[in-house]
């Protein structure tokens, strides 16, 4: 089958899936006229609802850069986002922190837990920010480490946890307010081979059983088993965008073009 033909079959196939995440020709400068960095130069990209969404490319691709579009945390220089197709950049301040809140949840690799709270605490406390009580906080942050296999260590600090059960208290944190939308920015990162297979199938496991859309910034080609497509992005530009099956993957090599 030509490109082309390949191209309008998945965009007939994607017409009835619900989208998520619209980025339209999203562009982010630093700097002005020559001198300026384009850390996003031109991203159009839509994300479906209840997808595994793998984004990968080199340190300074611009990764991080569209990770931050998505998420509210930064505005683009042109181009627009749309969250549930609510124009992002059209967001007051409270509005703003209703949807980071509400809508998505966070994942960093370096975990970014409190380290003065208990597993249970750090869960706990965005769900207080969402307006539970101490007491429906407690409980739901309970069911939900146990959900990431910490159900005996809800008690535990940071320093009393591994990397890769640090790493599961920052999941169970992402979903306790049933964000619609996780956002991993390479959450393997600081595992070893095999923790961040735990954490990539755990993250599969929220996909399949609760319908939330994952997107993973990341450089790790095990996160190829479980995206069902997966954006190379080099230079701030769309560099290619593939679903898992199309891609022919061996060994120290992927597809006809190395990412």
């Amino acid at each position: 089958m030509s490109a082309t033909a390949t191209a309008e079959a998945e965009s007939t196939s994607n017409e009835t899936k619900d989208i998520v995440i619209r980025a339209i020709d999203v562009k982010r400068y630093y700097g002005e006229g020559d001198a300026a960095t384009k850390a996003l130069d031109g991203v159009t990209l839509n994300v479906f609802r209840g997808e595994y969404l793998s984004i990968m490319g080199p340190s300074g691709s611009g990764k991080s850069t569209l990770f931050n579009m998505i998420g509210g945390i930064d505005s683009p220089t042109a181009g627009m986002v749309f969250i549930d197709e609510i124009d992002v950049a059209q967001l007051d301040s409270y509005e703003l922190s209703w949807m980071r809140c509400h809508k998505i949840g966070y994942i960093f690799q370096s975990y970014n837990i409190l380290p003065v709270l208990t597993a249970l605490e750090n869960v706990s406390l965005p769900m207080l920010f969402a307006g539970l009580t101490p007491d429906e906080a407690r409980e739901k942050g309970a069911a939900i480490l146990t959900k990431v296999g910490l159900g005996d260590r809800l008690f535990h600090r940071p320093y009393e946890l591994s990397g890769g059960q640090q790493q599961r208290v920052a999941v169970a944190r992402a979903i306790a307010n049933d964000p619609v939308i996780i956002l991993a920015d390479e959450p393997t990162a600081n595992l070893d081979i095999h923790t961040g297979k735990e954490i990539i199938e755990l993250l599969l496991k929220l996909k399949e059983e609760d319908g939330v859309t994952i997107i993973s910034a990341t450089h790790d080609m095990k996160m190829l088993s479980v995206s069902d497509r997966i954006l190379w992005i080099r230079d701030g530009q769309v560099l290619r965008l593939e679903n898992r099956e199309d891609i022919d993957i061996q060994v120290g090599h992927i597809g006809e073009e190395e990412a």
